[in-house]
């Protein structure tokens, strides 16, 4: 081993230096590049949520999406409190399954407790036969029709069934409840959203 020259640099110590301080940036560069991707993928943690995304992205209010009401007025996408909109949309011959689905959909905004008043409840479409049901439901949802037909993608096609659509205040859609799903999974992710 030869002494060291003053002046002299080791062009192993160099690259072995070097070394370490890339692998110590690595260290600390890894956990951000992970999550750089993940968040970039639309993954994101301990989200889960029990509807459907609707792709493309659509707001109503933009569109200009017109629902009617049963008083004559249009309904109002943005409120003049913030506040989400649950959609009901029904199949053809809203009766008893329907009617029951409606009815879980107005006990989970109840169960929203104090942020009950931040969701409001809107049915789009043929309401109930049944008068009894017909004058039940309006205790709790509004009552209206498309007038352009453009949420008849998201209608069901079975007879007796119900779909639901929840929408962000601003009118942006937040995610689609396909006929059957499950009114408690409904009710979490709207308390994810709620506060």
């Amino acid at each position: 081993m030869s002494p060291s020259v003053p002046g002299h640099v080791d062009p192993k110590r160099v690259r072995a230096s070097r070394l370490k301080l890339l692998l110590v940036a690595s260290i600390f560069a890894a956990p951000f590049l992970v999550a750089l991707v993940l968040t970039k993928s639309g993954w994101q943690p301990g989200v889960k949520s029990h509807g459907e995304p609707v792709l493309p992205q659509r707001n109503f209010q933009q569109e200009h999406l017109q629902v009617k009401l049963d008083d004559g007025s249009t309904w109002p996408w943005r409120a003049s409190t913030p506040r989400l909109t649950l959609i009901a949309l029904p199949g053809p011959d809203c009766a008893s399954h329907c009617f029951a689905a409606l009815t879980g959909m107005a006990k989970a905004r109840v169960m929203l407790n104090k942020n009950e008043s931040r969701l409001r409840l809107l049915y789009v479409g043929a309401p109930p036969a049944d008068a009894t049901a017909l004058a039940a439901m309006k205790n709790y949802w509004r009552l209206g029709t498309d007038v352009d037909h453009k949420l008849d993608a998201y209608r069901p096609a079975a007879p007796d069934s119900v779909s639901a659509l929840l929408v962000e205040s601003d009118g942006t859609v937040l995610s689609r409840y396909p006929a059957g799903f499950d009114v408690s999974g409904l009710l979490q992710d709207m308390r994810k959203v709620i506060r």
